[in-house]
């Protein structure tokens, strides 16, 4: 008499030792992006010259060294904070054109792009800290964004005088006198404070244009 046949045990499954790639590339760049708002955080609030990598790691709980994984010196993370700065600026005030209307309408959407970028703690960087620590060709590519943005409110102030919507002036003056403005709250806006950035920008976009404005 034949016996029963032993059951056959199915193995348990072991999960793989190797994290995915994109998990990893996921988590590296979680990592990174942390790195940078701390210690963009910190140059706003404590310096640059005064904040050190060792006090940045020492914030993020993690060592020196593993924060050479992801940055290899001070200037080079201060290089990237103003990168993303200038993409914050940029992507708030690219869809401006679009909007159509009048050259007022413009300045004043243009304004309130400008507020919502210059209240980020990147758009502050490009803002309130010096250029000049940077590398020449970080440094001339930071000035031709600002450049960028003087052009812009001098172009829509021509095009507002153009269609009347806004009285005979000098562009460049007016345009200095408005990102002059703007460029102070930089220096003032407290985030979670009493005035968001959206009462800021509504409130300036009036005022700033209200000599402006073709009666």
């Amino acid at each position: 008499m034949r016996g029963r046949p032993k059951s056959v045990e199915t193995p348990p499954v072991i999960a793989p030792p190797w994290v995915p790639f994109e998990d990893r590339r996921r988590a590296r760049d979680e990592k990174r992006d942390a790195v940078l708002r701390m210690a963009v955080k910190m140059f706003l609030t404590e310096g640059y010259h005064r904040t050190t990598l060792n006090e940045v790691a020492a914030r993020l709980n993690i060592t020196k060294p593993a924060l050479y994984n992801y940055f290899r010196s001070k200037d080079e993370i201060l290089v990237e904070c103003y990168r993303i700065g200038q993409e914050t600026y940029e992507a708030n005030i690219e869809g401006i054109e679009r909007q159509g209307g009048s050259g007022l309408a413009k300045v004043r959407a243009l304004i309130r792009a400008y507020v919502r970028a210059i209240t980020t703690d990147f758009g502050m960087c490009v803002t309130r800290l010096d250029d000049r620590e940077l590398s020449t060709e970080a440094r001339a590519s930071v000035r031709r964004a600002k450049r960028s943005y003087d052009t812009a409110f001098r172009t829509r102030i021509e095009e507002g005088m153009a269609d009347g919507s806004i009285m005979p002036c000098d562009p460049k003056l007016a345009a200095f006198a408005i990102a002059g403005s703007l460029n102070w709250i930089g220096h003032w806006y407290e985030p979670g404070g009493e005035l968001s950035a959206e009462t800021i920008g509504e409130e300036f976009a009036i005022r700033l244009t209200g000599g402006l404005a073709a009666k």
